[in-house]
């Protein structure tokens, strides 16, 4: 909960950061740099968790989350205060994992910004987990914490899925590609087995197209190459395999096709701007 004059800002993270206006509105100021007023009931998505600010108002001072007093509420659930008094507007803020990185070709064409307020019409329940939401602090019953973050993990994945099936805002790069019903079906086959063997004449066949219609239209829809988009799926696989499951290099390079560590070790570079065997060492972190 914040007071009637606040402004927080949000650094940028790995894990994407979902904002619920349960109170009063208040005001973002997006990754765009934008100033956007937030009603009641609203609710938004960053999915790469760029640098934002949420405030009552424009032109406040932005003052770190880090700096504001956090007292616990329940379970995983903290109330934000900057010390005044006054009249509270409660806001819930929460940070999702993907099982992805955020530079991963799927997050990458994702908008930076998700907004809920677009969706009400066609997701009328978006309103109800909110309510819902709103109830379980006011309350504080038992096992409210738990129930919170189911509400918000549903709350989150209606947005995503009802911004994809009402194409809200620009559908082009991410929101196209998933709405177009063949490209679709390509890509859903392409990240559900990166490793597969993944040709283009392949992935034509499962179109229904010859391979010069069917690499035109997905360059159109997705914006790059199958073959490009492809590398980059699996490389970002091996980069998973490699930092978090502690695959060797040899094996990921097996699973993937190539012949060689050596002959594997230059494409992931390629993608990935380092060697695999830093991810291996890192435990997946990619270096400033």
């Amino acid at each position: 909960m914040a007071a009637a004059c606040w402004a927080i800002s949000f650094p940028a993270q790995k894990a994407a950061r979902f904002h619920f206006i349960g109170q009063q509105g208040c005001w973002l100021f997006s990754p765009a740099k934008e100033w956007i007023e937030l009603s009641v009931g609203d609710a938004l998505l960053i999915p790469r968790s760029d640098e934002h600010v949420l405030a009552s108002a424009p032109g406040v001072p932005p003052v770190p989350i880090g700096r504001y007093t956090i007292e616990p509420v329940c379970e995983n659930i903290y109330d934000v205060s900057n010390g005044c008094d006054s009249r509270k507007t409660l806001l819930f803020c929460g940070s999702m994992h993907f099982n992805l990185d955020g530079s991963h070709p799927l997050l990458e064409m994702m908008p930076d910004l998700m907004q809920a307020h677009e969706l009400m019409a066609n997701a009328p329940g978006i309103q109800h987990l909110l309510d819902a939401m709103a109830g379980e602090v006011t309350m504080d019953r038992v096992g409210s914490g738990g129930i919170l973050a189911r509400l918000a993990d549903v709350l989150a994945a209606t947005i995503i899925r009802s911004w994809v099936e009402n194409g809200c805002g620009d559908a082009s790069g991410w929101i196209a590609a998933v709405r177009n019903p063949d490209v679709g079906k390509v890509l859903a086959a392409i990240h559900l087995w990166p490793e597969g063997d993944w040709t283009v004449e392949a992935l034509a066949r499962m179109m229904g197209a010859s391979r010069s219609a069917f690499a035109q239209r997905f360059a159109t829809v997705v914006g790059e190459t199958p073959a490009k988009y492809v590398l980059r799926v699996r490389m970002h696989q091996a980069r998973q395999w490699l930092g978090r499951d502690g695959m060797r290099v040899s094996v990921a390079a097996s699973r993937l096709g190539y012949d060689s560590e050596a002959s594997f070790s230059p494409a992931f570079k390629r993608v990935m701007g380092v060697a695999p065997s830093h991810f291996r060492r890192t435990g997946g972190e990619q270096s400033d």
